[in-house]
């Protein structure tokens, strides 16, 4: 391609990318010339292409009237802590930006990489109809409370978003559904119907993101299995105890009580 097009979305989404691959029912969109990262699409919800010849646009000031319903609103008690961008020095590869972001704010990585895969597809600069940008999709409002001044840089993004989903866990007590929820249509809806709002998407986000999160889990335990299998056939002398692995992280289904 001669310039960087844009994926049309059936659900509103555009992902920009460079260059694209079909492979059977999926088709690649490479995000960096050099191929360095890429999502992957089903082919049958992309509408169309569009070449985008746009400079990128600056993060507009926040407008104090930002929905409510949306992941637009913070507590109000969160501090503003500045997340400068990294324009003047090369950009961290986003497994780094996640794992640091991730211990910062005492999280999983792989819960962050599974909200940022719900959020945007790993795309750092898309757009949502309702105006959330970036790959932990921030809305204006909350990226200036949470001080991101560029919701499109990666590493400030990811750092704020994680910053807020730590928050939203805190605040629910660590329930994880709760916490997306908020994380999705905001902390007001999940308080106006004690626990998940009756939102078709609200409660299919949490469902996508939770079913992720525990495959990779249950993905980690079997691997985890297998090696001490092998370590047993190895070793000539198995201990005389050998402690049970310790399951990664408890299973949660989405279907918890409101």
């Amino acid at each position: 391609m001669a310039a960087s097009e844009l994926a049309i979305l059936r659900n509103g989404f555009s992902i920009r990318h460079e260059h694209r691959l079909v492979m059977g029912t999926n088709t690649r969109l490479f995000l960096a010339a050099d191929d360095s990262s890429f999502t992957d699409v089903p082919t049958a919800e992309i509408t169309g292409y569009e070449k985008d010849l746009a400079l990128p646009v600056p993060v507009p000031l926040p407008s104090s009237s930002a929905p409510a319903d949306s992941h637009a609103s913070i507590p109000a008690h969160a501090e503003s802590a500045k997340f400068p961008s990294s324009k003047s020095a090369p950009a961290p590869p986003l497994n780094q930006v996640v794992n640091t972001a991730s211990a910062t704010y005492h999280l999983d990585p792989d819960l962050v990489n599974s909200v940022i895969h719900a959020e945007s597809g790993f795309n750092s600069r898309a757009v949502s109809p309702k105006g959330a940008r970036g790959l932990m999709q921030l809305m204006p409002g909350t990226a200036n409370q949470l001080g991101v001044n560029d919701a499109f840089d990666p590493q400030a993004n990811v750092t704020g978003g994680s910053r807020y989903l730590r928050e939203l866990l805190e605040r629910y007590n660590f329930d994880l559904v709760k916490a997306l929820a908020a994380y999705n249509a905001g902390p007001q809806r999940v308080e106006q119907y004690r626990g998940v709002p009756p939102f078709r998407e609200t409660r299919a986000y949490v469902a996508r993101i939770v079913h992720e999160y525990n495959l990779k889990k249950t993905a980690q335990e079997k691997i985890a299995r297998r090696e001490e299998a092998k370590q047993k056939q190895v070793s000539p002398k198995p201990p005389a105890r050998a402690s049970a692995s310790k399951p990664a992280a408890t299973t949660v289904t989405a279907e918890s009580p409101h």
